[in-house]
């Protein structure tokens, strides 16, 4: 893997935490604290288990834990990528459901991301509706050249205008993939997603955001992702997603480090 730098974005009273060992990305809302006896605490511990057990089984689930005071309810979301197999979905939500509860173990608005998976939930009612307001963006220090940066620039946005337009397809339910030669022996891989209760017109919305990054904190560079709490995009010039390509699946990406910027 290649080094590899992290920039996070910080909106609202929002922290963001990316030292947890096996996710790229938690936020826990420091504005959001409870009791761990609380209603609350008990109807996110309900949340989560609703939120593994049911998730697998479609890749995706919104559901609600409510109580007769209704100031109490927590709204959640869970949803695996969607080129990843049943097992590996349950798997990573299973260390999702854990892990959010040790990162933010008193904070009642939380969410945390995997590779494989994302899972949220909330006392607000964040279903349906796009949020771009915290983010983060990981971007490999090494620059393109393999080709020109105006060639690469063009190649890249061709690549992204194709995988947004599937995205947003129903049949597609919010994910988008494909690949490009940059040259006979350079291949670019893309990856987008929006969690699957955004309209079309807010999948459309997130992604046209989070690709814009590509041209500014991105610009030239092997390799980026970036990341919303209602999409997430990515490429790279090594297979990441599935099926992986037989013919690279021994390539060897290097090293990876992180910086906090």
């Amino acid at each position: 893997m290649k080094t590899l730098v992290f920039k996070c974005l910080l909106l609202l009273a929002l922290v963001c935490s990316c030292s947890a060992a096996d996710s790229i990305w938690n936020l826990c809302n420091k504005n959001s604290n409870v009791s761990s006896s609380s209603q609350i605490s008990k109807n996110i511990d309900s949340l989560l288990a609703t939120l593994v057990s049911k998730t697998p089984s479609q890749g995706f689930v919104t559901t609600t834990s409510s109580s007769y005071n209704k100031k109490d309810n927590v709204y959640g979301l869970a949803q695996c990528r969607g080129d990843i197999s049943k097992t590996d979905c349950t798997t990573c939500i299973q260390d999702a459901a854990k892990k959010i509860r040790e990162v933010c173990p008193n904070q009642s608005d939380a969410r945390i991301l995997y590779d494989f998976c994302f899972l949220r939930y909330s006392q607000e009612n964040f279903i349906g509706k796009l949020d771009t307001s915290a983010g983060l963006i990981y971007y490999n220090v090494a620059n393109v050249t393999e080709t020109d940066p105006k060639t690469f620039d063009n190649e890249l946005g061709k690549l992204f205008d194709k995988i947004r337009s599937e995205a947003v397809l129903r049949e597609s339910q919010g994910l988008g993939k494909g690949k490009t030669k940059l040259t006979p022996f350079v291949t670019l891989n893309g990856l987008v997603q929006c969690t699957r209760d955004l309209s079309a017109l807010d999948c459309a919305q997130c992604l046209a955001t989070a690709v814009q990054s590509f041209m500014t904190t991105c610009h030239n560079k092997k390799g980026c992702r970036v990341l919303y709490s209602s999409c997430y995009v990515r490429y790279e010039f090594y297979p990441f997603y599935f099926p992986l390509d037989p013919a690279r699946t021994g390539t060897s990406v290097g090293t990876i480090s992180s910086v906090r910027l």
